[in-house]
């Protein structure tokens, strides 16, 4: 009996350990064949203009982006109600900006001296005006990102007025020629309030539909991208600009 159990023992072990072994392997090839996580697989999908981050962060953050987007629903339609009541005043009533600030100041001033009187006459204590004062870094920020966006535009026009980038001269051209025709439709203060509509509705449709639109706009890029390549290879290739710029270079 011993010599049987003996025998049997080594057969037992040796089981256990190709289950053991077909486990470790069967995991190890499960391992291997986990698939890739959510984020992973979001970080590969285009995006609209190769944005890495999201369109809140895009838009700078902070109050502005949440009235873009509509994060606080009743801040963002009391600034478009503003917007479009001020569009109504000087194009549809064609109010004059002069006379309603004139007016506007005239109001509050008449109020805020009647109703300080008021207080005074009956002996109470007059309401508190907050003092208003702007602080010069606020300025001075605000100069600085001005004057830093019109130097990178002076260096880009110096460039183009070089004839050394073909296609920003192209892209410059058909840009002023679109802003032209658009001005001929619209004036400056209705292309202004068409702009600030669009910002209020563009990147909050875009922010809900991100997934469905930016892979119509992969495609729509690419096939630019050829047509571009085409016209490049057919007509820019052939442009006196691009052998001097050769020589140049």
């Amino acid at each position: 009996m011993a010599e049987e159990l003996e025998k049997t023992m080594p057969t037992e072990e040796s089981l256990m350990e190709k289950i053991h072994g077909h486990d470790s392997s069967s995991s190890s090839d499960s391992e291997h064949e986990k698939p890739e996580s959510p984020s992973a697989l979001k970080a590969k999908i285009y995006r609209l203009f190769g944005r890495e981050k999201p369109v809140h962060k895009v838009l700078g953050g902070g109050l502005p982006a949440d009235v873009f987007l509509w994060r606080d629903k009743k801040l963002s339609a009391a600034v478009l109600g503003v917007a479009t009541a001020i569009w109504v005043l000087f194009e549809l009533v064609e109010y004059h900006f002069l006379s309603l600030v004139c007016h506007i100041l005239i109001f509050a001033l008449a109020a805020l001296f009647l109703l300080s009187n008021a207080h005074a006459f009956m002996n109470k204590t007059p309401p508190k005006i907050p003092e208003i004062s702007v602080k010069e870094e606020h300025f001075l920020l605000i100069a600085s990102a001005l004057r830093n966006e019109l130097n990178q535009a002076f260096v880009t026009l110096r460039s183009i007025a070089l004839g050394r980038d073909l296609k920003k001269f192209l892209m410059v051209v058909v840009g002023l020629w679109v802003i032209s025709v658009v001005g001929n439709w619209f004036n400056f203060l209705t292309l202004i309030y068409i702009c600030f509509v669009v910002l209020h509705t563009v990147p909050m449709l875009y922010e809900k539909h991100e997934d469905k639109v930016d892979p119509v706009a992969e495609k729509t890029l690419k096939e630019l991208k050829k047509h571009y390549m085409v016209f490049d290879e057919k007509v820019l290739s052939k442009l006196p600009v691009a052998s001097l710029k050769a020589k140049l270079g």
